[in-house]
Protein backbone atom coordinates (compact mmCIF):
# COMPACT_ATOMS: atom_id res chain seq x y z
CA UNK A 1 0.00 0.00 0.00
CA UNK A 2 1.21 3.38 -1.04
CA UNK A 3 2.26 5.49 1.62
CA UNK A 4 2.94 9.36 1.02
CA UNK A 5 5.13 12.02 3.42
CA UNK A 6 3.76 15.40 3.18
CA UNK A 7 3.03 18.81 5.32
CA UNK A 8 0.31 18.33 8.10
CA UNK A 9 -2.64 19.98 7.92
CA UNK A 10 -5.32 21.55 10.10
CA UNK A 11 -7.14 18.15 9.90
CA UNK A 12 -4.23 16.14 10.85
CA UNK A 13 -3.97 17.30 14.24
CA UNK A 14 -6.09 14.28 15.36
CA UNK A 15 -4.13 11.66 13.79
CA UNK A 16 -0.73 13.28 14.65
CA UNK A 17 -1.96 13.02 18.55
CA UNK A 18 -3.16 9.24 17.90
CA UNK A 19 -0.14 8.24 16.57
CA UNK A 20 2.64 9.41 19.44
CA UNK A 21 -0.07 8.28 22.00
CA UNK A 22 0.19 4.60 20.30
CA UNK A 23 3.88 4.90 19.53
CA UNK A 24 4.98 6.85 22.37
CA UNK A 25 2.17 6.38 25.75
CA UNK A 26 4.10 7.89 28.02
CA UNK A 27 3.78 11.48 27.24
CA UNK A 28 0.77 13.28 26.43
CA UNK A 29 -0.45 14.42 23.06
CA UNK A 30 -3.70 16.05 22.38
CA UNK A 31 -5.20 17.66 19.22
CA UNK A 32 -5.56 20.89 20.87
CA UNK A 33 -1.47 20.53 21.79
CA UNK A 34 -0.68 19.66 17.84
CA UNK A 35 -2.50 22.60 16.96
CA UNK A 36 -1.55 24.84 19.14
CA UNK A 37 2.44 23.66 18.87
CA UNK A 38 2.11 24.47 15.31
CA UNK A 39 0.59 27.69 15.42
CA UNK A 40 3.20 28.85 17.70
CA UNK A 41 6.39 27.19 16.59
CA UNK A 42 9.25 29.97 17.16
CA UNK A 43 10.49 31.16 13.36
CA UNK A 44 13.97 30.56 14.13
CA UNK A 45 13.59 26.87 14.52
CA UNK A 46 11.95 26.76 11.50
CA UNK A 47 9.69 23.57 12.58
CA UNK A 48 8.39 21.11 9.85
CA UNK A 49 6.16 18.90 11.27
CA UNK A 50 5.39 16.37 8.84
CA UNK A 51 2.77 12.97 8.63
CA UNK A 52 2.75 10.12 6.73
CA UNK A 53 -0.49 8.96 5.36
CA UNK A 54 -2.12 5.83 3.56
CA UNK A 55 -3.93 6.33 -0.03
CA UNK A 56 -7.09 6.72 1.74
CA UNK A 57 -5.54 9.69 3.65
CA UNK A 58 -4.89 8.10 7.46
CA UNK A 59 -2.18 9.08 9.37
CA UNK A 60 0.13 6.45 9.86
CA UNK A 61 3.18 8.55 11.21
CA UNK A 62 5.08 11.56 12.47
CA UNK A 63 8.03 13.78 12.84
CA UNK A 64 8.86 16.51 14.64
CA UNK A 65 12.17 18.44 13.67
CA UNK A 66 13.30 21.87 14.64
CA UNK A 67 16.77 23.95 14.94
CA UNK A 68 17.75 23.78 18.04
CA UNK A 69 17.58 28.09 18.17
CA UNK A 70 18.11 28.48 21.62
CA UNK A 71 21.22 26.28 22.21
CA UNK A 72 24.36 28.21 22.84
CA UNK A 73 25.73 25.50 20.24
CA UNK A 74 25.53 26.36 16.57
CA UNK A 75 23.85 24.11 13.53
CA UNK A 76 22.27 21.73 15.74
CA UNK A 77 19.30 19.81 15.10
CA UNK A 78 16.49 17.40 16.23
CA UNK A 79 14.12 15.09 14.79
CA UNK A 80 11.85 12.49 16.38
CA UNK A 81 10.04 10.13 14.34
CA UNK A 82 6.63 8.15 15.42
CA UNK A 83 5.12 5.13 13.67
CA UNK A 84 2.21 3.47 14.96
CA UNK A 85 2.37 0.28 16.07
CA UNK A 86 0.06 -1.27 13.54
CA UNK A 87 1.40 0.26 10.46
CA UNK A 88 5.60 -0.45 11.22
CA UNK A 89 7.46 -2.19 8.27
CA UNK A 90 5.96 -0.42 5.32
CA UNK A 91 8.67 2.34 4.94
CA UNK A 92 6.76 5.25 6.83
CA UNK A 93 9.74 5.75 9.60
CA UNK A 94 12.22 6.07 6.32
CA UNK A 95 10.11 8.53 4.60
CA UNK A 96 9.75 10.58 7.46
CA UNK A 97 13.37 10.22 8.92
CA UNK A 98 15.08 11.12 5.29
CA UNK A 99 12.31 14.33 4.64
CA UNK A 100 13.71 15.85 7.56
CA UNK A 101 17.29 15.26 7.38
CA UNK A 102 16.84 17.27 4.51
CA UNK A 103 14.77 20.13 5.47
CA UNK A 104 17.17 20.64 8.08
CA UNK A 105 20.25 20.35 6.26
CA UNK A 106 18.94 23.21 4.03
CA UNK A 107 18.61 25.10 6.87
CA UNK A 108 22.11 24.50 8.23
CA UNK A 109 22.10 21.52 10.94
CA UNK A 110 25.21 19.87 10.94
CA UNK A 111 24.55 17.89 13.81
CA UNK A 112 21.23 16.15 14.54
CA UNK A 113 19.76 14.19 17.48
CA UNK A 114 17.29 12.17 17.92
CA UNK A 115 15.57 9.76 20.76
CA UNK A 116 15.11 6.41 19.85
CA UNK A 117 13.15 4.17 22.26
CA UNK A 118 15.38 1.03 23.52
CA UNK A 119 14.39 -1.78 22.02
CA UNK A 120 16.53 -4.46 19.64
CA UNK A 121 14.87 -3.73 16.80
CA UNK A 122 14.63 0.72 17.27
CA UNK A 123 18.34 0.90 17.62
CA UNK A 124 19.54 -1.18 14.76
CA UNK A 125 16.96 0.68 12.81
CA UNK A 126 18.96 3.44 13.85
CA UNK A 127 22.44 2.77 13.43
CA UNK A 128 21.71 1.49 9.85
CA UNK A 129 20.88 5.22 9.04
CA UNK A 130 24.10 6.37 10.45
CA UNK A 131 23.12 7.39 13.78
CA UNK A 132 25.11 6.50 17.12
CA UNK A 133 23.91 5.86 20.45
CA UNK A 134 24.35 8.78 23.25
CA UNK A 135 23.13 9.33 26.70
CA UNK A 136 19.80 7.97 27.51
CA UNK A 137 16.59 8.55 29.86
CA UNK A 138 13.74 6.79 31.56
CA UNK A 139 10.25 7.25 30.98
CA UNK A 140 8.41 6.69 34.69
CA UNK A 141 5.10 6.17 35.32
CA UNK A 142 2.80 6.26 38.82
CA UNK A 143 -0.71 4.62 39.25
CA UNK A 144 -1.91 7.98 41.04
CA UNK A 145 -5.24 5.76 41.59
CA UNK A 146 -3.39 3.45 44.01
CA UNK A 147 -0.30 5.17 45.16
CA UNK A 148 0.12 5.88 48.47
CA UNK A 149 1.81 9.04 48.44
CA UNK A 150 3.86 10.46 51.22
CA UNK A 151 2.00 12.80 53.77
CA UNK A 152 1.64 16.02 52.80
CA UNK A 153 3.99 18.46 55.10
CA UNK A 154 3.39 21.61 56.75
CA UNK A 155 6.41 24.04 54.41
CA UNK A 156 9.60 25.32 56.52
CA UNK A 157 9.93 27.99 58.24
CA UNK A 158 9.86 30.98 55.53
CA UNK A 159 8.52 28.85 53.16
CA UNK A 160 5.16 29.34 51.35
CA UNK A 161 3.23 26.62 48.49
CA UNK A 162 1.70 28.33 45.96
CA UNK A 163 0.26 27.68 42.55
CA UNK A 164 1.13 29.37 39.29
CA UNK A 165 -2.20 31.16 38.93
CA UNK A 166 -1.07 32.36 41.75
CA UNK A 167 1.46 34.60 39.35
CA UNK A 168 -1.75 34.64 36.88
CA UNK A 169 -1.11 38.81 36.90
CA UNK A 170 2.71 38.63 36.62
CA UNK A 171 4.12 35.26 35.70
CA UNK A 172 7.65 36.51 34.67
CA UNK A 173 8.95 35.30 38.31
CA UNK A 174 8.15 32.45 37.02
CA UNK A 175 9.72 32.61 34.03
CA UNK A 176 13.05 33.32 35.90
CA UNK A 177 12.71 30.22 37.95
CA UNK A 178 12.30 28.06 34.81
CA UNK A 179 15.13 29.78 32.67
CA UNK A 180 17.68 29.32 36.60
CA UNK A 181 17.08 25.59 36.47
CA UNK A 182 16.91 24.62 32.50
CA UNK A 183 20.42 25.88 31.94
CA UNK A 184 21.75 23.59 34.19
CA UNK A 185 19.66 20.53 33.23
CA UNK A 186 21.34 17.11 32.02
CA UNK A 187 21.27 16.72 28.33
CA UNK A 188 23.34 16.84 24.92
CA UNK A 189 22.11 20.14 23.93
CA UNK A 190 21.42 23.14 26.40
CA UNK A 191 18.89 25.20 26.86
CA UNK A 192 19.09 29.34 27.23
CA UNK A 193 15.84 30.45 28.07
CA UNK A 194 15.80 34.43 27.01
CA UNK A 195 12.74 34.78 25.27
CA UNK A 196 10.11 36.03 27.75
CA UNK A 197 7.30 36.84 24.96
CA UNK A 198 8.02 33.52 23.51
CA UNK A 199 7.83 31.53 26.82
CA UNK A 200 4.78 33.25 27.80
CA UNK A 201 2.94 32.83 24.76
CA UNK A 202 4.31 28.66 24.49
CA UNK A 203 4.76 27.74 27.60
CA UNK A 204 2.85 29.41 29.78
CA UNK A 205 -0.07 30.09 27.37
CA UNK A 206 0.26 26.13 26.59
CA UNK A 207 -3.19 24.05 26.21
CA UNK A 208 -1.89 21.20 28.21
CA UNK A 209 0.00 23.17 30.78
CA UNK A 210 -2.01 22.88 34.20
CA UNK A 211 -1.34 26.46 36.31
CA UNK A 212 -3.66 25.29 39.18
CA UNK A 213 -1.87 21.63 39.56
CA UNK A 214 1.39 23.52 39.17
CA UNK A 215 2.95 23.80 42.32
CA UNK A 216 6.07 26.75 43.01
CA UNK A 217 7.35 26.71 46.51
CA UNK A 218 8.49 30.82 47.41
CA UNK A 219 10.68 31.04 49.89
CA UNK A 220 11.15 34.67 51.79
CA UNK A 221 8.95 36.03 48.58
CA UNK A 222 11.35 34.50 45.83
CA UNK A 223 10.05 31.35 43.69
CA UNK A 224 12.73 29.16 44.80
CA UNK A 225 11.37 25.74 43.72
CA UNK A 226 8.59 24.29 41.11
CA UNK A 227 6.96 21.77 39.66
CA UNK A 228 5.47 22.09 36.30
CA UNK A 229 2.21 20.33 35.80
CA UNK A 230 0.48 18.98 32.40
CA UNK A 231 -2.63 17.37 32.25
CA UNK A 232 -4.48 16.22 29.08
CA UNK A 233 -8.45 15.82 30.34
CA UNK A 234 -8.26 12.05 30.09
CA UNK A 235 -7.02 11.53 34.04
CA UNK A 236 -3.06 11.96 32.56
CA UNK A 237 -0.93 13.74 34.37
CA UNK A 238 2.92 14.76 33.68
CA UNK A 239 5.52 16.90 35.37
CA UNK A 240 6.71 18.48 32.59
CA UNK A 241 9.85 20.44 34.89
CA UNK A 242 10.79 19.51 38.67
CA UNK A 243 13.36 22.53 39.42
CA UNK A 244 14.80 24.26 42.26
CA UNK A 245 17.12 27.39 41.77
CA UNK A 246 20.90 26.63 42.53
CA UNK A 247 20.66 28.77 45.62
CA UNK A 248 18.23 26.85 47.02
CA UNK A 249 19.26 23.75 46.66
CA UNK A 250 19.11 21.08 49.40
CA UNK A 251 16.33 21.96 51.31
CA UNK A 252 13.55 19.40 50.28
CA UNK A 253 11.84 21.47 48.39
CA UNK A 254 11.70 19.18 45.25
CA UNK A 255 10.13 16.83 47.15
CA UNK A 256 7.70 19.31 48.98
CA UNK A 257 6.70 21.00 45.23
CA UNK A 258 6.08 17.62 43.75
CA UNK A 259 4.10 15.64 46.58
CA UNK A 260 2.13 18.84 47.01
CA UNK A 261 1.56 19.03 43.28
CA UNK A 262 0.61 14.99 43.08
CA UNK A 263 -1.69 15.56 45.76
CA UNK A 264 -3.75 17.74 43.62
CA UNK A 265 -3.65 15.81 40.76
CA UNK A 266 -5.41 13.11 42.09
CA UNK A 267 -7.98 15.68 44.08
CA UNK A 268 -8.61 16.69 40.50
CA UNK A 269 -9.41 13.48 39.27
CA UNK A 270 -5.89 12.40 37.30
CA UNK A 271 -5.10 8.21 37.26
CA UNK A 272 -2.18 8.11 35.99
CA UNK A 273 1.21 10.38 36.48
CA UNK A 274 4.29 10.37 34.15
CA UNK A 275 7.53 11.90 34.47
CA UNK A 276 11.04 11.40 32.73
CA UNK A 277 14.59 11.88 33.95
CA UNK A 278 18.03 11.82 32.79
CA UNK A 279 19.51 8.09 33.29
CA UNK A 280 22.50 9.77 34.87
CA UNK A 281 20.31 12.04 37.21
CA UNK A 282 20.66 10.30 40.46
CA UNK A 283 18.97 12.77 42.89
CA UNK A 284 15.68 13.22 40.77
CA UNK A 285 15.33 9.54 40.39
CA UNK A 286 15.85 9.08 43.57
CA UNK A 287 13.17 12.01 44.56
CA UNK A 288 10.52 10.02 42.00
CA UNK A 289 10.92 6.70 43.50
CA UNK A 290 10.48 7.98 47.17
CA UNK A 291 7.30 8.83 45.72
CA UNK A 292 6.78 5.27 43.90
CA UNK A 293 7.16 5.89 40.29
CA UNK A 294 8.46 3.24 38.28
CA UNK A 295 10.21 2.13 35.12
CA UNK A 296 8.01 2.37 32.21
CA UNK A 297 10.43 2.43 29.24
CA UNK A 298 14.14 3.71 28.37
CA UNK A 299 15.09 5.56 25.20
CA UNK A 300 18.24 6.59 23.72
CA UNK A 301 19.92 9.90 22.19
CA UNK A 302 20.84 9.69 19.26
CA UNK A 303 23.26 11.66 17.05
CA UNK A 304 24.17 11.78 13.66
CA UNK A 305 26.70 14.36 11.84
CA UNK A 306 25.81 16.03 8.02
CA UNK A 307 27.06 17.86 5.22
Amino acid sequence: MTVIVRDVRAQDAAGFARVRRAALPFMLATAEQCAFDWAHAHPKGHERPLVAVTGDGEVIGTVQQRIAHDAPEPDVGSLNVYVSPAHLHRGAGTLLLHAAEEHLARQGARTLYSWVLDAPENLAWAERRGYAPSRSAYFLRLDLAAAELPPLQDPPAGVELRTAQDFAADPRPLFVLDALTTADEPGDVGTLLDDYAHWRATTWEHPLFDRALTTVAVVDGVPAAFSAAQTDGLGRYNSGMTGTAPAFRGRGLAKLVKNASLHRARAAGCTEAFTGNDTGNGAMLAVNRWFGYEIAAREVRHVRTIG
